[in-house]
């Protein structure tokens, strides 16, 4: 795992397993858990891009050796504790994009899909073959591909095993946008995002993720009253009206 912290607050992550193009084992796993506890509790982390070392993958699944070996309890565990890692991410109060510059396959697909935003190369390729191994997505795939692509696509992707092409990925809105260099576009957009106020970004994130829940409004209208009252806020809009730019500072 190679981690490299921009001057602008700005932490990149690669998962660095090309010779296996970059496929999701234990030792990629604990890493992937350890980085982003550290990301969390660094206040000079503002954002977050994860991509995948060399020219051909993102993430290429999971390691079907250590699958092969998994009992019941086992395969339990594992499930579970990808599920847990993944979560973090989703989680996470800061902007996290994924830049997929190859295939992101299986635990892939779903580490792409914990990221709050996904930008993909031209070569990209999803996809979800676990039930050409007498499997299912076992990392949250089945629960959030669902919530991003609508019921329907989700279950043809799921049940027929097929990979999507970056354009379909798109178009089904799994991807937000597709450029020829997917970090450098997820560099740009993520200095767009943290050209705004923190705290604004920060809430967004935690609101949009109780969409489609009961409790769902009212997170947004407390939220934004809470905004109402921050520094942040005032200063933005009397930037507003006074037709100069604002001079955020995350209070």
């Amino acid at each position: 795992m190679q981690y490299q912290l921009k001057d602008n607050g700005v932490a990149i992550i690669t998962v660095e397993r090309p010779d296996k193009l970059n496929a999701l084992n234990e030792v990629v796993l604990n890493e992937l858990s350890e980085v982003f506890q550290k990301v969390n509790g660094n206040q000079k982390i503002k954002g977050v891009i994860i991509t995948g070392a060399g020219d051909k993958a993102f993430v290429a699944g999971a390691d079907i050796k250590e699958l092969q070996a998994l009992d019941e309890h086992d395969g339990r565990m594992t499930s579970q504790k990808g599920q847990q890692i993944f979560q973090s991410i989703e989680d996470l109060r800061k902007p996290v994009i994924a830049a997929v510059n190859g295939y992101a396959l299986g635990g892939g697909a779903e580490l792409a899909m914990a990221c709050h935003l996904r930008v993909a190369s031209k070569k990209a390729t999803f996809g979800l073959p676990e039930v050409g191994l007498g499997l299912i997505p076992g990392y949250g795939g089945t629960q959030r591909l669902p919530q991003i692509v609508g019921r329907g696509r989700a279950l043809q992707m799921i049940l027929t095993g097929e990979p999507v092409t970056a354009e379909e990925a798109h178009r089904m809105g799994l991807v937000n946008e597709i450029s020829e260099n997917a970090l450098g576009r997820a560099n740009e957009l993520m200095e767009r995002i943290l050209g705004n106020a923190p705290l604004a970004v920060r809430n967004a994130i935690k609101a949009v993720f109780y969409s489609g829940s009961k409790q769902g409004f009212q997170v947004e209208s407390d939220t934004f009253g809470r905004l109402c009252t921050t520094d942040d806020a005032h200063e933005g809009m009397a930037a507003f009206l006074a037709k100069r730019e604002p001079n955020f500072k995350g209070e």
